[in-house]
């Protein structure tokens, strides 16, 4: 009892220097949500924030590989885990960092796992941050579950989607786990929106464009906007170059930082009231 009561105060203790806290879902995987999350982080660090990016996936964590950081390890202090800083502004701690091997499972069930994020978040030295991002795993299972119980006065979801129909199914789970655990949503991401040819200029629905204005409309909640397909997004992340801060003028980073712009009024004016 005395350990769940220490465990629950370090928690509290952290969120409280915290001012921000935004999670990033989705209702399945290989939509970009990571790749959102990364350069959503990126982004507010680069216009002077304090920010903090939490990958609290314990199977399949991917934000040391996308920012560069694979062979880095937190070092322990007497005030708790030092987070790796990908930029000065930007500190990062993901499950990653911890496992010995990087290419052993983790094979957990769900206690073991609310265990990790809650030291994640209580044993990790964050400091005073403007903006946590928490990049979720796929789906409504633990890691999801778990941060909406750790942290109830989040700023609310971020949830990303790509156009198809198939996809949206999944994203309208996420809209109504999201309700259900009383989370406000922030709005929707359409990630994967059209194709510009690089030999024509024209631009292709590959997968569609619209869903995410459509469950948007459906639930009556923000769109932030769309994110078109672009390969030097796939060559950045693979390589661990981060790519909002090598490709300013590209039209998806343009995209990247008008979505940033939207997170950035909706959840000020949510401060205000």
């Amino acid at each position: 009892m005395e350990k769940k009561v220490h465990d629950e105060s370090k928690i509290t203790d952290s969120l409280d220097k915290i001012k921000h806290k935004i999670v990033v879902l989705s209702g399945k995987g290989g939509v970009g949500k990571s790749t959102v999350s990364a350069n959503l982080a990126l982004s507010l660090a680069e216009k002077g924030y304090k920010v903090g990016l939490l990958d609290s996936d314990i199977h399949g964590p991917s934000i040391p590989k996308m920012l560069g950081l694979e062979d880095k390890k937190p070092e322990p202090s007497e005030v708790g885990i030092t987070p790796i800083f990908a930029l000065p502004k930007l500190k990062v701690m993901s499950m990653a960092f911890l496992i010995p091997d990087k290419d052993a499972p983790v094979i957990w069930r769900g206690p073991m796992k609310m265990g990790a994020i809650k030291q994640l978040i209580g044993d990790v030295n964050w400091g005073n941050l403007d903006y946590l991002i928490i990049d979720l795993p796929p789906g409504t299972g633990d890691e999801p579950l778990s941060i909406a119980q750790l942290i109830p006065d989040n700023d609310g979801a971020v949830i990303v989607t790509t156009p198809q129909d198939v996809a949206l199914v999944s994203v309208r789970k996420s809209i109504n786990f999201v309700k259900k655990m009383n989370m406000p949503v922030i709005g929707i991401v359409e990630n994967m929106s059209g194709f510009k040819c690089p030999h024509c200029g024209k631009d292709i629905d590959l997968f569609k464009t619209g869903g995410g204005v459509k469950a948007s409309n459906d639930f009556k909640i923000p769109f932030l906007g769309k994110i078109p397909i672009d390969p030097q997004i796939v060559e950045t992340g693979d390589s661990g170059k981060t790519f909002m801060t090598k490709n300013k003028n590209l039209e998806t980073v343009k995209s990247f930082k008008k979505i940033v712009e939207n997170i950035e009024e909706i959840v000020n004016k949510k401060e205000a009231k």
